[in-house]
């Protein structure tokens, strides 16, 4: 189970994530991110569908990741959308997961305890701070099926399957 980090250090990240997650602006990407392990672990992929703040249609990313956990998948997911992002000039992104730890970790409420997790954490981090604003949130996994669709392919692919 999830641990609480530390009282000046859970304020310290909720702090970073508050002040990326004030006032919405008026032009941002939103990222509805997914990744996924057949056997966790096992063959893994993510997926990633980007739409600007009006619903268009902007990207759709995905990746087969090899043998690795569903934990390690919805990190990457989150990594490449916040790469997508910065790399094409946006300065704001809502990332949509339906990972509640994914999300509870870059808010700070949980630790990340998992050394592999650590290092995409800090990663992931990183790259938010790049932004001048950033939210997360968490969905059932029925609010999130095109990045599902999208990393299910991916795993598909890796695993030399075809539709």
């Amino acid at each position: 189970m999830p641990t609480r980090p530390s009282p000046d250090r859970a304020h310290r990240t909720h702090e970073l994530f508050e002040r990326h997650s004030q006032e919405t602006p008026e032009h941002y990407l939103v990222a509805y991110s997914d990744g996924g392990a057949r056997g966790n672990p096992g063959p893994s992929g993510y997926g990633v569908f980007v739409q600007d703040e009006s619903g268009r249609k902007v990207a759709a990313l995905s990746e087969y990741l090899g043998h690795q956990t569903n934990n390690f998948a919805e990190y990457q997911g989150l990594i490449a959308a916040l790469e997508y992002a910065i790399a094409h000039g946006h300065k704001a992104l809502k990332v949509v997961t339906d990972s509640e730890l994914l999300e509870r970790q870059i808010k700070g409420i949980y630790k990340v305890k998992n050394a592999a997790l650590r290092d995409l954490h800090a990663r992931a981090k990183e790259l938010i701070a790049k932004l001048d604003w950033f939210s997360i949130g968490h969905v059932l996994r029925g609010k999130n099926q095109e990045a599902d669709r999208l990393a299910n392919e991916a795993m598909d692919k890796g695993m030399g399957r075809t539709s």
